[in-house]
């Protein structure tokens, strides 16, 4: 990637979504941080990114997202990274027993917010011919799993969103693709698996170095493909 890019991050203040920002501030990127809820994000700054700029938002929320991403392109003129970082996870009940509060968190959350992100950056990346995208997908979600029916669901949406765009997209000069971790090396996830062996899952910086990759010129003849992220698991 160029270090002049303007890479949106959504869910900008998760784990995975600082690792990411770290790793585009570390390139140079100006960066457009995206999440419910930010706090300082002027340290990008001192890990080199050219320049930062905050835009809270729910990303269950059509409107919320147009706003978001309206002030971006007023401040940037333009979006050359899209990462779609947010998202969600939750164990379940098994199928015939879901409700449908659990099964529309998880689709707004995962499918859902890709969809209205993409709603509103894509037309800016159409008329200059230019742009990469990438989502997040889970390895999990590539054969069904006992009590994650929703979750599974929501995210091999986004692995066939993922590649459907990129069919749509990529002779417009705009590549999509996503990456497939498995259980992510987060304070969180230790605390809920005491007993597991956290160094056999992927750390959030190996991760967004994949994501690096995807969003660089390197990765230009890559379109609609579903990269798993395992480590050792």
């Amino acid at each position: 990637m160029a270090g002049s890019d303007v890479v949106m991050i959504t869910g900008a203040s998760g784990n995975l979504g600082r690792a990411v920002a770290s790793a585009f501030a570390a390139k140079g990127a100006r960066l457009c941080l995206v999440a419910r809820k930010l706090g300082d994000v002027e340290g990008y700054r001192e890990q080199g990114a050219a320049e930062v700029l905050a835009c809270p938002a729910d990303l269950t929320e059509a409107k919320a997202v147009e706003t978001a991403v309206a002030g971006a392109l007023a401040h940037f003129g333009r979006i050359d990274v899209l990462c779609n970082i947010a998202g969600g996870f939750a164990m379940g009940e098994p199928v015939h027993e879901t409700d449908a509060k659990l099964w529309d968190q998880m689709m707004a959350l995962n499918a859902g917010s890709v969809l209205r992100v993409c709603h509103a950056v894509v037309p800016g990346m159409l008329a200059r011919k230019s742009g990469r995208i990438v989502n997040i997908g889970a390895f999990a979600a590539l054969s069904g799993k006992a009590q994650m029916g929703a979750y599974i669901a929501s995210k091999a949406a986004v692995i066939r969103l993922t590649e459907s765009m990129a069919a749509e997209l990529r002779e417009s000069g705009i590549n999509v693709n996503c990456v497939l971790p498995s259980i992510i090396d987060t304070p969180e996830n230790r605390a809920a698996m005491p007993k597991a062996n956290p160094q056999k899952w992927v750390a959030p910086e190996a991760l967004a170095e994949v994501i690096l990759f995807l969003a660089s010129p390197a990765a230009r003849a890559i379109h609609g493909a579903a990269i798993p992220v395992v480590g050792l698991s």
